[in-house]
């Protein structure tokens, strides 16, 4: 089978490329064949609508938190409630986030989904730093467009299977174990902050990764060629798609089980596939 893992910008052009991980899982092994760089979202639209079967783990939130969404008085059905996101502009939504947070005491101004709290991840509000919001925006859109597969939120073509992936989630069960909490830093688009140490970093969870031992991962094989741009891509992109790869081979192996997600996935909300209550804590 096919295995796609999608690091995702919300911004596609030449300099920041969607860099797609393209591999293939045989014997509970994924291969990592190669990786392509999508300049526009023409490329991307094109990716979702390739023939299947193929199962793609996407570095973006689907889904907005339902408490957010409650308050907002928007609609309670992923595929009205993302035509609805897609339909404001962007100015629009930050001001109807700014009036959501000014209505949150200090230090809880940002709702989270029950799979950020799961995984680690930044609530899919956040505009800026990551601006995973305006990630959403884009993306999600484009997957109910392009009638793929959304486990727990959207039923559609079953031979494209969309999982919402985290890499960053994948690096931390790495550091865990090596005896760790939290991955070292390992990337930067700022090349004033594209270190010796960071590079050090990536090194060490390009090998994790291959080895799959941790929670989140499976056993892959990647070209040596692949392995060093992994490494000297800077920006972590290169890596991140792998990553993405390497949880949507996971969540492939577990078809028959929901992919891995839990039973109960909020329909609004949606999880992070190999996320797991209690891991993030």
């Amino acid at each position: 089978m096919r295995i796609l893992g999608v690091d995702f910008t919300s911004a596609p052009r030449p300099a920041k490329p969607i860099t797609v991980a393209v591999g293939t899982l045989a014997d509970a092994t994924l291969v990592v064949e190669r990786v392509e760089r999508l300049v526009d979202f023409a490329g991307f639209d094109s990716l979702l609508r390739s023939p299947g079967p193929w199962v793609g783990g996407f570095d973006f939130p689907f889904g907005l938190p339902r408490e957010l969404v409650t308050a907002l008085s928007w609609p309670r059905t992923w595929p009205d409630l993302v035509t609805h996101f897609a339909s404001l502009d962007r100015a629009t939504v930050a001001g109807a986030f700014a009036g959501f947070r000014a209505t949150r005491p200090p230090g809880a101004k940002y709702a989270h989904r029950a799979g950020d709290a799961a995984s680690g991840a930044h609530s899919s509000m956040k505009l800026v730093n990551p601006p995973v919001a305006w990630m959403l925006h884009e993306g999600a859109p484009r997957l109910l467009d392009a009638g793929v597969h959304v486990p727990g939120l959207h039923d559609g073509d079953r031979q494209r299977v969309a999982l919402e992936a985290y890499p960053g989630l994948a690096m931390r069960a790495v550091a865990r174990q090596l005896g760790g909490k939290l991955a070292r830093p390992y990337k930067n688009d700022s090349r004033r902050l594209q270190t010796p140490a960071r590079r050090d970093a990536r090194a060490v969870l390009v090998d994790a990764l291959v080895h799959g031992t941790h929670r989140c991962g499976v056993p892959l094989r990647i070209a040596d060629g692949l392995r060093a741009a992994a490494i000297e891509d800077a920006s972590g992109d290169t890596l991140d798609a792998i990553a993405a790869c390497s949880q949507a081979a996971w969540g492939a192996m577990r078809s028959d089980s929901n992919f891995g997600l839990p039973d109960a996935v909020d329909p609004l909300e949606g999880w992070i596939v190999t996320a797991e209550d209690g891991f993030a804590a």
